[in-house]
């Protein structure tokens, strides 16, 4: 079948979004799909030459099995509620337009954030009878309102709005945990075409490696105990706990914290850590895909902290690459979401409660003195993401999904709540 993703970041951008539907595409691509993007330019922490990209408005090029069609949107300010509103309604303007011109697929593939991009799929299922799949990952607006970022209640509403008529208009809606799934049928969704779906991740290109590596002889980590954060660095993520935690092990001279990352939050935070005068943690910006599992190698246990208002059931995809790199899991976060739930079933590492230094730092230090249960916290992590985790798995999964969209008659028209 023609598979068509949608989604506002793509390689060369880097973060979880552009590796997921990246990954995905390869295995559709490889198992006989033919496989299209769209997407916009780079600009998410993109890195490489981007040269073939300046002064473009339209482009097509070929990525890994995939035809990537990139079209430009409309810059405007993403620091305010109101301006990223205006930045993810240009974005499924000028994706709507720029899937008309894509030859006509079976069924589309919708990454959201941001979650106005539903509304470009919905365009081409009522003008070329696409059927489409929405696969949500944060739940906005529930994500902002909980981080205070969004509170004018006029926006609110209409964001909701918005929410019920996704969740009741797509042909079927993905989310990567059980709590995420109440919380999309208590907006409106619909029971049967709600699926629960891991997120992937990439069991081959990230795997379990050796300490002894150039990032970390770069990097002059030897033979200390490594706790690593690497990913986004917003406003939901609670580096100020990571830091207090640096903080209280100080004495403990072996182990060090490696913080790789960019984000609103990281000029403050490095600027405090200096500030704190902690000599055991080692900043790094965002790095190329190919170098992050020299990342993870270097790595003795694999950070995830949230702030505490974070009460949406979100599983970070940091903790699926820690995993699968057979790294110990530390998560501080909401104690009653889906990821708590997820690292003990894969017994694979321990979760604290959030914005809580101490608990966080007397688990890296029983980690730390106990490298047996690192090795089999480390192994159980690997085995369950080599079973349930990978792109091709996930795929297969999908595969289904849009057998399933593609059967009913009903498909290929609007549905009416």
């Amino acid at each position: 079948m023609h598979i068509l993703l949608l989604t506002a970041y793509f390689p060369p951008d880097i973060g979880s979004a552009s590796h997921l539907f990246y990954e995905l595409g390869q295995v559709f691509a490889g198992r006989g799909h033919t496989v299209s993007v769209v997407t916009g330019f780079p600009g998410y922490h993109a890195q490489g030459d981007l040269a073939r990209y300046r002064g473009r408005r339209w482009m097509k090029e070929a990525e890994a099995g995939m035809d990537v069609y990139r079209v430009a949107v409309p810059q405007v300010a993403r620091d305010t509620p109101i301006g990223r509103g205006l930045w993810q309604f240009s974005c499924a303007a000028s994706f709507a337009l720029a899937g008309l011109r894509v030859p006509r697929p079976d069924v589309a593939l919708v990454y959201s954030p941001p979650l106005p991009l539903a509304l470009s799929a919905h365009t081409w299922r009522t003008l070329r009878r696409v059927p489409y799949v929405v696969n949500i990952q944060d739940l906005f607006p529930q994500s902002a309102i909980d981080l205070g970022l969004l509170r004018q209640k006029p926006l609110i509403r209409f964001f909701e709005s918005l929410e019920r008529f996704v969740y009741r208009q797509a042909d079927a809606i993905t989310v990567h945990s059980a709590g995420n799934r109440q919380h999309v049928l208590g907006r409106m969704g619909r029971d049967s075409t709600t699926v629960v779906m891991h997120n992937s991740v990439d069991v081959e290109h990230i795997r379990p490696g050796g300490k002894d590596n150039d990032l970390s002889r770069e990097l002059g980590l030897g033979n200390r105990f490594v706790a690593s954060f690497a990913g986004v660095m917003g406003h939901s993520q609670d580096l100020d706990t990571i830091l207090a935690a640096a903080q209280l092990l100080q004495s403990h001279e072996q182990i060090h914290f490696l913080l790789v990352g960019d984000g609103v939050e990281k000029d403050r935070c490095v600027a405090k850590s200096r500030e704190m005068k902690l000599t055991n943690v080692t900043w790094l910006p965002m790095q190329p895909r190919e170098r992050y599992p020299h990342i993870l190698h270097s790595s003795d246990a694999g950070l995830t902290t949230l702030h505490k208002e974070v009460k949406t059931p979100v599983v970070p995809s940091k903790i699926l690459s820690n995993m699968a790199a057979g790294l110990p899991v530390v998560a501080a976060l909401d104690p009653l979401g889906d990821a708590p739930r997820l690292i003990a079933e894969a017994k694979a590492g321990y979760s604290v409660s959030p914005e809580d230094p101490q608990a966080l730092a007397g688990v890296l230090l029983d980690l730390y003195r106990d490298p047996a249960l690192c090795r089999r916290l480390g192994e159980n992590g690997r085995r369950y993401a080599e079973l349930h985790l990978s792109p091709a798995a996930v795929a297969e999964q999908y595969e289904g999904l849009f057998k399933s969209a593609l059967s009913k008659k009903s498909a290929s028209v609007a549905y009416v709540p």
